[in-house]
């Protein structure tokens, strides 16, 4: 086992972040917080990040709609719901910061451009697959998860946290100053969930309000739990926990290889922007 009951129930009940260490498991009394270190090798780490440097450098301007990022839920400028957006699952796509594009050029090298690269690596890139796909502690964790059934990885993504000044690269941490995640331990219990991005009738994306049952009130924003790493760790993240990320104010950019898995039998909706195609189904992960 990668995790024990204690742990499995600490997830359920906090949703938040675990890093995993094959030898080592920290608790947090105070915050009641999960902390497993190296859960990928230092090799399998350089291999990882040498490969995403690669994807960057054969990254082509030649065809690409300079599509931007964005997780606002405006439709103007920095829209997202086109054609390279949507058919991205199977592929390996580039979408670029939002301030990166001024009157239809990049504004900075092309490396120091992209947002994050996705939605289909852990598909096109043997590199990425073989810590998606073919890794038998991943196997292992997700039983520990109780996935037991049919566990599939719908989205899977190389994020590229730029920095607010450009520099080098960073090859290590995800600290306080280079936009580290942070997290609402419990959040997925208490904050209701008000509306998700899906495909729209006409065409295209956008934000669908929800409605939901009331719950308690959420976490105050001073309970933010912030989550550092370093090299080889994983951090595992609930889908309705509420988690953010501050701007990178370092000059180094952050690299961060990040995917989505729920259970097959799962209800899978078809307004979800991201769908399966037949040449391209979700991944399975025991199989």
């Amino acid at each position: 086992m990668v995790l024990t009951a204690e742990q499995r129930e600490q997830f359920h009940r906090d949703g938040c972040a675990i890093s995993f260490h094959p030898l080592r498991y920290e608790l947090s009394p105070i915050v009641r917080y999960l902390v497993i270190r190296g859960f990928v090798a230092p090799e399998d780490v350089r291999t990882l990040l040498g490969r995403s440097k690669e994807l960057l450098q054969e990254f082509s301007l030649e065809d690409h709609p300079l599509t931007k990022f964005t997780t606002g839920d405006d439709d103007g400028e920095g829209h997202i719901g086109d054609a390279y957006f949507l058919e991205s699952g199977d592929k390996i796509r580039y979408f670029l910061e939002e301030d990166a594009v001024v009157d239809g050029k990049l504004n900075r090298p092309k490396d120091k451009a992209v947002n994050k690269i996705g939605h289909g690596t852990r598909c096109s890139s043997s590199t990425l697959a073989k810590v998606t796909l073919e890794n038998e502690r991943m196997r292992t964790l997700v039983r520990d998860l109780q996935f037991h059934r049919d566990p599939i990885a719908l989205q899977s993504m190389v994020i590229t946290k730029q920095p607010q000044i450009v520099g080098e690269h960073n090859d290590s941490k995800c600290t306080a100053e280079n936009g580290a995640l942070s997290f609402l331990p419990g959040s997925h219990l208490t904050t209701p969930i008000t509306k998700r991005f899906v495909r729209l009738p006409e065409g295209g994306t956008g934000f669908e309000p929800l409605v939901t049952a009331e719950r308690i009130a959420a976490p105050a924003n001073n309970a933010y739990i912030l989550e550092t790493c370093e090299p080889g760790d994983l951090v595992l993240i609930h889908g309705a926990v509420v988690h953010k990320s501050e701007r990178n104010t370092s000059d180094k950019t952050r690299f961060a290889y990040t995917f989505h898995m729920i259970e097959a039998g799962a209800k899978y909706d078809e307004k979800n922007w991201l769908q399966p195609t037949a040449a391209m189904p979700f991944s399975r992960i025991l199989a």
